[in-house]
Parts: structure tokens; sequence; C-alpha cells
């Protein structure tokens, strides 16, 4: 196939927030696939808060990306041109192809993204990394039961909104922390039971409030000040689940949690997870999120940014600033 294949590479490791300096736009020919490849014309490209960990030259659940090498980014697109019979030409695939236009793959990396089901960029969402991360860290590791309280943290969140979501439908009750009236707005639109805007409350103060009967189940998505004012209300034998800790990412100096004494006293645990660790049960639980949301028990809102690749780097700073207002993804084309 001949044009141009437009990438972003990361280009130098950031200390803090990454600026230009950290990124090359690059051009190569389009990839041709050989023996048992497909060529994928990537149509939705992912921004995560985990990117920024990925940057970083230290051990973690996956290699850092190179200096040098195509930033690394959960996709979705079309197979354009295919010598493998599992992936024929036409049909749609999900996977992590990185920041750029078209991509090879051997079928190993890459999963069919049914768009008869949903639209592609659902597979960024619902049906993807939000959905399928707020399924594995609540369901497999919070085990909430009817009846629990569940508080979320980043409850605006792509995650987070899922995580809310899917515990109203197990029967708990639910309370969201994010920033801002508009996104408190949108939790109460969602069915939470009760919101705080950490903006302009206080975090200890609020959480007693909305959560009178204490946390049983505390999902994590931003770390520091916040996880630490939930420790301070959480239950006996509470779940603490530690998705992400997006107020630690640009730092150096990582905050750990001051109140941890309370997973002794009150005997309660707290645990990370990785969705990719689950990988053999997606399929089963893309089946219990596509059924909700065809119920219109699960909702969520895409934020689509256009402009192709280029746009990445830009992209990215909003998950840091609470810019995006719903899953933060890239029109590629």
């Amino acid at each position: 196939m001949n044009g141009i294949n437009r990438q972003i590479r990361l280009a130098a490791r950031p200390s803090g927030l990454p600026d230009d300096s950290c990124w090359s736009h690059t051009e190569e020919p389009i990839p041709s696939p050989g023996p048992g490849e497909i060529l994928v014309k990537i149509r939705y490209l992912s921004v995560d808060p985990a990117m920024r960990g990925w940057m970083r030259d230290r051990p973690s659940y996956v290699p850092p990306v190179e200096v040098g090498a195509v930033m690394r980014a959960l996709t979705v697109g079309d197979v354009v041109a295919s010598n493998n019979e599992a992936f024929p030409v036409g049909s749609s695939v999900a996977g992590v192809q990185g920041v750029q236009e078209y991509a090879l793959s051997d079928g190993t990396d890459v999963w069919a993204a049914d768009t008869a089901l949903a639209p592609l960029p659902a597979w960024l969402n619902t049906l993807g990394i939000a959905g399928l991360t707020a399924y594995c860290g609540l369901v497999e590791v919070g085990k909430p039961e009817a009846g629990e309280t569940v508080l979320v943290s980043g409850a605006a969140g792509s995650v987070g909104v899922h995580v809310g979501q899917i515990a109203k439908i197990l029967g708990c009750r639910v309370v969201g922390i994010a920033g801002g009236p508009a996104k408190c707005a949108y939790l109460d639109e969602l069915g939470f039971d009760g919101a705080i805007d950490y903006k302009s409350e206080n975090l200890y103060a609020a959480i007693g409030r909305e959560c009178p009967d204490g946390v049983d189940v505390f999902f994590d998505n931003v770390g520091g000040e916040t996880l630490d004012a939930a420790l301070a209300h959480i239950n006996l034998n509470a779940r603490v689940v530690i998705c992400g800790a997006i107020s630690q990412y640009n730092t150096t100096d990582i905050e750990g949690p001051k109140n941890y004494l309370a997973l002794l006293i009150q005997r309660a645990r707290m645990e990370g997870f990785i969705y990719f660790d689950y990988s053999g049960q997606w399929p089963s639980m893309l089946e219990k999120l596509a059924a909700w949301s065809a119920e219109g028990r699960l909702g969520s809102r895409d934020d689509i940014v256009p402009g192709g690749v280029e746009m990445f780097p830009e992209a990215l700073l909003r998950l840091f600033s609470g810019d995006n207002f719903g899953k933060l993804m890239i029109e590629v084309g």
C-alpha cells in the first residue's frame, strides 16, 4: 500500500509533566504485511494515565517504552490488508498498536472488535480498557456485596463512571469523588447516591457526610490525599482497590498513604491489580458489560479529540489537568 504512516515516538523521558521535548513526529512508508500478518488502519487511539508510567525507565507490569520507539497506546482500527484468515480485510480489531496511523500485527496482539455489537470507540471505553478495568477491579478484587457502601475516586473518569454504575447494578450504595460541579452533576445523572467535589470541599468531612456508615469498598484512581481521606473512613474488613494514582504520576517524590494503619485497625485489605491479568475472563465480562449497556444500565461518555496523531502530546496533558470529560481518545482518521 502506498502512502505515509505518521507516528509519535518517545524522544526523551520526562521529569514532571511531559513537554514537547519528549516527543518526535516521524513519517515512514506504510508497511506491507508478510506471511500471517495483517495491516491495521488505526481509527482511534486511547489516551490513558498509565501512559505516564510507561514512559519511566523503571520496573513495572510492562517494559517501559524505549526512547526512540513509537509510543505505546491501546487502539482500534480496520484491517486493510491481510495474510491471516482469522482477520480478513474489512474486519475491525482492538489492540496495543501505538500512536501511529498504521500498524502490522501477526494476530497475537489484537482481538476482534465487533462493530455490530458496538461502534469502534466503545471498544476503548465500555467494552475496552475502561469497562474491563472497572469490572476486574470492582468485582474480582473489591468483591462488593449488596447493601455495602462503595466510594470511588476519579468517579467522573472513564473507569470511575463504570465502577459506580456496576456497583449500583450489584445493589450497593455508591458515592463518587470528582472535580467540579459539572462532573458531580453527571454522577447524579448516572444514579450515584452521592457526589463529592474535591475542588470545593474538605474531603475528610465530605466523605463522613456522604458515607455516614463508613466505606466498605474504596476504588481509588487518584492516590495521595484522596487515599488518606478514604482510609480514615473504612469499615471493618473493607477492601481498598488500587487502580491508579493520577495525582502522583508526574512527581518524583511519591507520597505513600499516611493513614495506612487504618488497614490494621479495621483488618482491611488494600490490593492493586492490572486488568490484563484477567484477560482469560474478558469474554464473559464483555457479555455482561454489553448486556448492561444495551439495557441502558451502563452509560458512558466519549471525549474524542480530532486532528490525528499529531494531537497526542496535547491530549495527554489534558488527563493531568482534569480537562477531559469522559473516555479520552484521539480520532486518527
